[in-house]
């Protein structure tokens, strides 16, 4: 449903002002590559007053690295900088209401606070509680509960008084009973005495756990789990009677850390940092879950068999294949999140398999101590790292995301009944947001075309789905205390995140927010052609973002620069202000000299679905090379691109497929710049590469077939290889040893640009010009 609505114009009429600025300065690397200040700093986070009148949000501090709040009042529309006095009243992101929704908790530095939306008075509840997490309300509302590391805490808001209420320990039970042992046995059958003191011993300690159990004063007793275990997270049912417990085994291999040097250092000497394994060198250990019923002190460990598929290996034969050992019995499981209901009387428990294909959610049955499966998620490649939020409505009902349908859809399921699917369609359901009444779910929705976000509503009630703006480019949102309205963060392709209002509901949407420059609206700025180049490899086309010039000369035959975006799975072909803004204003740079850019949304993106993410599966750097093959056979048939001259360059996964398109297909690609690039998946972290290629010990054909420095020998081309030397996501060492590799092999016309002060996402400006202005050489220098 798209109702023909104000909000579209609105927000078009702050990006209008682009077009219509008078003076534009010649775009120069300079400008485009000093501190992004000059643009203007983006709204970075927004949140409500508890009281609904005003709007707070983030902005950078230009020239500093430090970051101002600010207050934007929705009557008048002014916005100020909240002082240092201000601060200390200010509410919070992110607040956790109680039932009757007039009290709300938050915490802000670190502490906990409470609102009384009725009369608005603030309370400090904790000061100094390092690590303080998940505030919430109790069941019956009287006390407020908090975590601190893993244990629970109560604290009662009339009187201040804070008690511990659950205290998880791993070891042995001090007070226990020990071990059965025969001389201990023959010690006190022998000696009266001995016997005469443990007597003594176990009857002051069964009195003192009688005296804690009649007297509401004391502070409950730590709760012992057991030796060789660790502890890895905790969640307390509101009510404060039980406690679900995560572990795993103590003492497990981590892997080998690698130990990654500093050359320009304070202190004038060679430093080193520790940075992580390789993948498959710590692979996570599998979890368990211990539920603690505070009636009994009784602690249960849950088994998981139960769930469907975990006695299945989906590695079986890749294992076979290697002449690995095949697994027994259950696959090892990692517990991803704990929900309790608001009332305490249920529990959600979302359980992923150590080799990600497959997701459970489970809920727990208090009686009989058991998991009970409510839904599995299955995928032969591997289970989203997105799309997995789930929780309770107040009905009892268990909503969650799944992309079982090929598409992140909204699914909700009753007790002892099966899965409803409330959304359907080739477009992602992402980021929902539960109404307090249940009644409808908000959440950001590409239902028109994949880089369109906007915001959409589903009544749960009947069904329909509204889709609520017509911007594309909405970035985020939040809805005001009492629910009716919704406060928007929102971008286009040239303007920085910004603030705006809408009703809950739908309706009017009013901008409440321009924080960019004078001088960057006074650029005259070249916006994208949003494109879909046929694909001769599957049916349908891929999305991009074409730069050119308006007019074409005739005849004449363009060299064509390819962008590659990083992290695999992102989405950049969208309607929002791009990751990449930089390189944005760098494609209009080489279109005033000359080239047609195209950035792609290739095979492997995100936006586009389960099939669209998983095809690279045991195949990096495959089908996106197909794609952007593709696009020079279109670029020359229909943009009078010259095949004969062809560049690509990108950071990250972007510099992968740099040494991919050169390596692989030297032929069609004549100059790459890869920007810290990955060139050996062997040497990648292994939360990222085992999901798509496994583990090199049961699948090396995947890396070899995935990883650059395996074609390093085709190498005809141009290459520029940038990479930060204090990286420590993909680590510098890969681009030396390809280095090293290249130099083996003789090649040339390939250089090396070092950055001594750089990470894997630059900071310095200076870093930024040098590096682009060798891509801009080299692209001059081999493409003209």
């Amino acid at each position: 449903m798209r109702p023909a609505r104000p909000a579209r114009r609105l927000l078009l009429a702050v990006c209008a002002c682009l077009s219509m600025a008078a003076a534009s300065e010649p775009l120069t690397l300079d400008r485009i590559m000093q501190h992004p200040d000059w643009i203007g700093p983006p709204v970075e986070q927004a949140w409500w007053s508890l009281d609904g009148s005003a709007a707070h949000y983030q902005l950078k501090r230009a020239g500093s690295p430090l970051r101002d709040t600010y207050r934007l009042d929705l009557a008048s529309g002014s916005a100020v900088p909240v002082d240092d006095a201000g601060l200390a009243a200010l509410d919070a992101a992110d607040p956790v209401y109680d039932a009757t929704r007039q009290r709300a908790l938050f915490l802000r530095n670190g502490d906990l606070f409470l609102r009384d939306l009725r009369s608005g008075a603030l309370r400090q509840l904790t000061r100094g509680a390092e690590g303080l997490l998940d505030p919430r309300f109790s069941a019956d509302g009287a006390t407020v509960l908090y975590r601190l590391g893993f244990d629970w805490h109560r604290v009662d808001p009339v009187s201040g008084l804070s008690a511990p209420v659950a205290l998880p320990r791993v070891g042995k039970d001090p007070e226990a009973a020990p071990e059965p042992d025969i001389l201990r046995e023959h010690q006190l059958r022998l000696i009266a005495t001995l016997a005469r003191e443990k007597a003594e011993r176990e009857a002051r300690r069964d009195e003192q756990h009688r005296q804690r159990g009649l007297d509401p004063t004391r502070a409950p007793a730590p709760i012992y789990l057991g030796p060789d275990i660790e502890l890895r997270g905790s969640a307390l049912s509101p009510a404060g009677d039980w406690l679900l417990v995560v572990t795993e085994p103590k003492g497990e291999n981590g892997g080998q850390v690698g130990k990654m040097p500093k050359y320009v250092t304070e202190s004038g000497y060679e430093e080193t940092e520790d940075v992580r394994t390789r993948v498959g060198r710590n692979p996570p250990q599998g979890q368990r879950l211990h539920l603690f019923d505070a009636r009994d002190g009784s602690v249960s460990a849950l088994a998981v068999d139960a769930l469907p598929g975990i006695d299945r290996d989906p590695l079986a034969e890749l294992r076979k294949k290697a002449r690995k050992p095949a697994l027994e019995g259950a696959r090892p499981l990692r517990v991803a999140e704990v929900r309790w209901s608001d009332d305490g009387r249920q529990a959600a428990v979302m359980l992923r398999a150590v080799d990600n294909k497959d997701r459970w959610i489970a809920t727990l049955d208090l009686e009989t101590k058991r998991l009970r499966p409510a839904h599995r998620l299955t995928d032969p490649g591997w289970i989203n790292w997105s799309f997995n939020e789930f929780g309770w409505l107040p009905d009892g009902r268990l909503w969650f995301l799944s992309e079982e349908s090929g598409w992140s859809h909204f699914y909700t399921l009753a007790p002892g009944g099966k899965p409803v699917q409330h959304t359907r369609g080739r477009w992602e359901v992402s980021e929902p947001a539960i109404a307090a009444d249940g009644r409808h779910v908000h959440f950001l929705c590409n239902l028109e075309a994949p880089g369109d976000w906007e915001l959409c509503r589903l009544d749960l009630e009947g069904g329909s789905l509204h889709e609520l703006t017509e911007h594309g480019g909405i970035e985020s949102f939040v809805a005001s205390p009492d629910g009716s309205q919704l406060l928007l963060r929102w971008s286009a392709h040239h303007t920085p995140p910004q603030l705006a209002i809408m009703p809950a509901a739908g309706g009017e949407l009013r901008v409440l927010t321009d924080t960019r420059s004078e001088a960057y609206k006074a650029q005259d700025w070249l916006a994208p052609e949003y494109v879909q180049v046929p694909s001769t490899h599957f049916e349908g086309s891929v999305w991009g973002k074409l730069y050119r010039p308006a007019q074409l000369e005739p005849g004449k035959r363009y060299p064509i620069a390819f962008f590659v975006h990083g992290a695999g799975y992102l989405q950049n072909v969208w309607q929002r202000w791009p990751n990449y803004f930089r390189e944005q204003m760098f494609h209009q740079l080489l279109i005033e000299h000359g080239y047609i850019v195209l950035d792609l949304d290739f095979r492997g993106s995100a936006g586009y679905g389960r099939d669209w993410r998983t095809a690279i599966y045991r195949q990096m750097g495959h089908p996106e090379l197909e794609d952007y093959v593709d696009a020079i056979d279109w670029l020359v048939e229909r943009h009078q691109g010259d095949r004969e001259r062809v560049g690509i360059y990108g950071g990250s996964y972007g510099g992968f497929m740099s040494f991919m398109a050169l390596f692989r297909e030297p032929a069609k690609f004549h100059a790459g710049a890869a920007l810290r690039p990955v060139t050996d998946w062997m040497a990648y972290n292994h939360e990222y590469t085992s999901n798509i290629l496994n583990t090199p010990d049961i699948d090396p054909e995947a890396y070899r077939r995935s990883s650059p420095i395996e074609y390093a020998q085709n190498l005809e081309g141009h290459l520029l290889i940038s990479h930060g030397m204090i990286d420590d996501n993909v680590l510098y060492q890969d681009s030396v040893r390809l280095a090293q590799r290249l130099i083996e092999l003789k090649k040339h016309d390939w250089e090396l640009a070092s950055y001594p002060l750089e990470r894997h996402g630059y900071v310095h400006p200076e870093s930024w010009y040098d590096q682009y202005r060798r891509i801009f050489e080299l692209f001059e220098r081999a493409l003209k």
